[in-house]
């Protein structure tokens, strides 16, 4: 009887050592890993982003990441802690406390964001939590949907002679709003690209307008929605239509849209094109050479 008890108990123990290494070790900090998910579509993600999802042990995802691309970390556990404006969001310090928690639990830990994690991710406080802590944190970066517009439309967002420069710009400011008739501080670059300025987007155009060096009232726009995936959606025309709120209607809140702005988006469209103010945009742009 001695002998069959002392057995159980060495399958309790072995079995508590198992369970304990599936997860982490008390003495030992898991390592987060901060993976930009890309523009949208699942197979632009990077190699090395699609394997440490393979491996993750707990992945903390953007609100804008497509459900699809979860599907690349089946033995993971997924929480999402997203942020969209106008919706319930995580706080940050909260998403912050979560991944330093994960990591006192997990060996392995993603967390996931949208396009790059080092432009207008936020990332900078969640390293400087992770590392506050002793947590060793790696930065895996991702296709931003500027360029992944650029490509979608076919336009450089540089141009010999025309642009020499390129500005990403956000509105967001996190408890910090514009209020009604504050100026908006746009740079001086020829080409302006936009991150979450829907909202703002016929008052960008004016004060550009009237402000900016660099560009006029008939200077092009390209604004994009959900870049990169089936939904994506195109709307071309001016800054002086922008700022007559043209566009206004045509945006759907539901999808992140990108405001490209600048000489270097210059092109011709065959006279018999979609009628774009019409929101007649879902059929395929036909570029004239």
């Amino acid at each position: 009887m001695r002998t069959a008890r002392s057995t159980i108990r060495v399958l309790k123990v072995d079995s508590a050592i198992m369970t304990k290494a599936s997860t982490n070790n008390n003495n030992t900090l898991g390592k987060v890993y901060l993976v930009g998910a890309g523009p949208g579509a699942v197979d632009l993600i990077t190699v090395r982003g699609a394997k440490l999802l393979e491996k993750a042990d707990i992945v903390f995802f953007d609100a804008l990441v497509d459900p699809e691309m979860l599907t690349l970390c089946p033995q993971a556990e997924k929480i999402e802690v997203g942020k969209r404006c106008g919706k319930l969001s995580s706080a940050q310090h909260f998403i912050n406390k979560r991944l330093v928690d994960a990591a006192q639990k997990h060996r392995v830990i993603v967390r996931l964001k949208g396009g790059d994690p080092m432009l207008f991710g936020r990332a900078d406080e969640e390293i400087q939590s992770l590392k506050a802590a002793g947590i060793e944190v790696e930065v895996v970066p991702g296709i931003t949907a500027a360029l992944a517009g650029a490509a979608s439309i076919q336009q450089s967002l540089t141009l010999r002679g025309v642009s020499r420069s390129v500005a990403f710009i956000t509105l967001a400011q996190g408890a910090e709003n514009l209020t009604p008739g504050q100026p908006i501080s746009n740079p001086s670059a020829d080409t302006l690209v936009y991150y979450m300025g829907r909202k703002d987007a016929a008052r960008i155009a004016q004060q550009l307008i009237e402000n900016s060096p660099n560009q006029n009232s008939n200077t092009p726009v390209q604004i994009l929605e959900a870049v990169s995936t089936p939904r994506e959606r195109l709307w071309t025309s001016t800054l002086e239509e922008l700022a007559a709120g043209k566009a206004d209607q045509w945006f759907d809140s539901s999808s992140p849209a990108l405001i490209m702005i600048g000489e270097a988006l210059r092109t011709n469209y065959s006279g018999a094109e979609v009628d774009f103010h019409q929101g007649k945009t879902g059929e395929l742009l036909q570029k004239v050479s």
